[in-house]
């Protein structure tokens, strides 16, 4: 089982009062992605589902186009610690993939940053096409999804510091949630699950992350397909212009029973 988090001893200050008591910490470590035994980026994150993370990382820098360019994902043991297991190599299918692995930079991610390996900010919108879509979604469905998310998050009950991702389908069912440090890598593990299933693009799904809303959030959405877009906190000004440019409908301060619609609008009753 992956070791989400670690025990510190803390000084507790309250009312004047110091108290050495035990703590938990939301762990963080680096895992080194790499394709057919080459060091491609190394990734910032909390361990568990690293498969998922690895396959969805790479999705959202678009060195595989999809579940039929993978091979296999699978963690690379160092010889003088079995257990040490922060490497994933990745084996990918077909010559276009090491064409595109060409075109992308390694790069080195902390937790709070997930676009990495994107030569322009532009060329995410001239490479993906905009959403289109008939598919609509009840208001009374958007007030539940924060409260049905935050019950689901464990590790954040124990450490306060792990950011969460939600796919639900469009009446409020939460299909694959995954935890992290960082909000982009919960996203990549969610997106990198289904992936796995052959089940992108999501058309009929929506994502909802815990934080704000910012631009590789709604890149990570748009990649896979996904028209709905929420988020417990404000997006950011370039996540908004990305929605409204690709056919996003992008939520933002979903709390108890109010949030903003900042695109599409049209698509929520």
């Amino acid at each position: 089982m992956a070791d989400v988090h670690r025990q510190f001893t803390i000084t507790r200050v309250d009312q004047q009062q110091w108290v050495r008591e035990h703590d938990l910490a939301a762990t963080e470590e680096p895992m080194e992605v790499r394709v057919e035994g080459e060091s491609f980026a190394v990734l910032m994150r909390t361990p568990g589902a690293d498969r998922e993370l690895a396959a969805g990382f790479l999705f959202s820098e678009r060195a595989i186009l999809g579940a039929h360019e993978i091979g296999t994902v699978e963690y690379c043991v160092d010889p003088d610690d079995p257990h040490f297991k922060n490497i994933v190599n990745v084996h990918v299918l077909g010559d276009a993939v090491s064409t595109r692995l060409n075109q992308r930079r390694r790069v080195v991610t902390t937790s709070a940053c997930g676009l990495c390996g994107r030569v322009t900010i532009e060329s995410l919108r001239v490479d993906t096409p905009p959403i289109e879509t008939t598919e609509t979604l009840e208001g009374r469905v958007v007030i539940d999804l924060a409260s049905r998310l935050r019950s689901k998050q464990r590790g954040f009950d124990r450490t306060g510091g792990l950011h969460a991702a939600g796919l639900f389908d469009l009446s409020g069912e939460l299909e694959t949630l995954a935890e992290d440090v960082g909000r982009h890598n919960a996203v990549d593990k969610v997106i990198g699950r289904r992936l796995f299933r052959d089940e992108l693009p999501l058309t009929t799904s929506l994502l909802f992350v815990s934080g704000r809303a910012s631009f590789e959030i709604v890149q990570k959405a748009l990649l896979a397909g996904i028209p709905f877009v929420c988020a417990v906190s404000a997006p950011t000004s370039l996540a908004v212009e990305l929605a409204e440019q690709t056919g996003i409908t992008l939520l933002g301060f979903v709390r108890g029973e109010t949030f903003n619609i900042y695109s599409h609008p049209e698509r929520v009753h």
